[in-house]
């Protein structure tokens, strides 16, 4: 899917993948991380998700990046703020309170745009982009954190014969061919769910230096 297909969804309104609600894996694992009021935290591709909003008030400075105007703009009237809007190179910069979105073409962002992220959250990103994409995707992931980001990884696997993504289905296999070298991979729930009404699982993992039940750290 090249760009054009996600504005036109965005511009009709065509956006089951949207979710309405704070995501339960968000809110049940995003702690283990153990990410300090004040970080910056990496939302790709966010599109409105009331996710941000979530990790706002936790303290964290959120960073979204979004290509659709339409998506970015309901965000902020949603949540009832008002942006200061204002051009950055190739992106239109929307900043309301702790929440910035870049609107733009993901692929274009460079590391200069913004402060290095300390955090990720990926809940349809990485499963919202065709194969071929996905290298690049996490290249610019990675040029945009500081070396000891963490992160929060929310996947979908299905039998591929019964659905066409996207969101595309991506085994753990995968997952870890794109995370080598970034801290350390593990998957921490897997959860029944559906996509497109064909039974599926949302599995969440965590990456980087991430806390474990002791309260030591990992990974880098």
């Amino acid at each position: 899917m090249d760009s054009t297909f996600w504005l036109d969804k965005w511009q009709a309104n065509e956006i089951g993948f949207h979710q309405t609600d704070i995501h339960p894996l968000l809110t049940a694992h995003w702690p283990r991380l153990d990410i300090p009021p004040g970080s910056r935290v990496l939302v790709p591709l966010c599109g409105k998700s009331r996710d941000m909003q979530w990790l706002a008030r936790l303290g964290l400075r959120v960073i979204g990046f979004e290509l659709s105007d339409v998506a970015t703009a309901d965000f902020f009237g949603e949540q009832a703020l008002e942006p200061m809007v204002t051009p950055v190179g190739e992106f239109r910069r929307y900043s309301a309170k702790n929440i910035t979105i870049f609107c733009g073409d993901f692929f274009a962002a460079r590391p200069n745009l913004c402060l290095p992220c300390d955090a990720v959250y990926d809940r349809a990103a990485l499963i919202a982009l065709m194969p071929a994409q996905r290298k690049a995707y996490l290249q610019t992931l990675r040029s945009l954190c500081s070396p000891s980001a963490s992160g929060l990884l929310i996947s979908v696997e299905y039998p591929t014969a019964s659905v066409t993504g996207p969101p595309f289905s991506i085994v753990r296999t995968e997952i870890d061919q794109h995370y080598l070298g970034w801290g350390t991979l593990r998957e921490i729930e897997r959860r029944a769910s559906d996509v497109k009404g064909q039974p599926a699982f949302e599995v969440a993992y965590t990456f980087g230096g991430v806390a474990v039940a002791d309260g030591a750290r990992v990974g880098t």
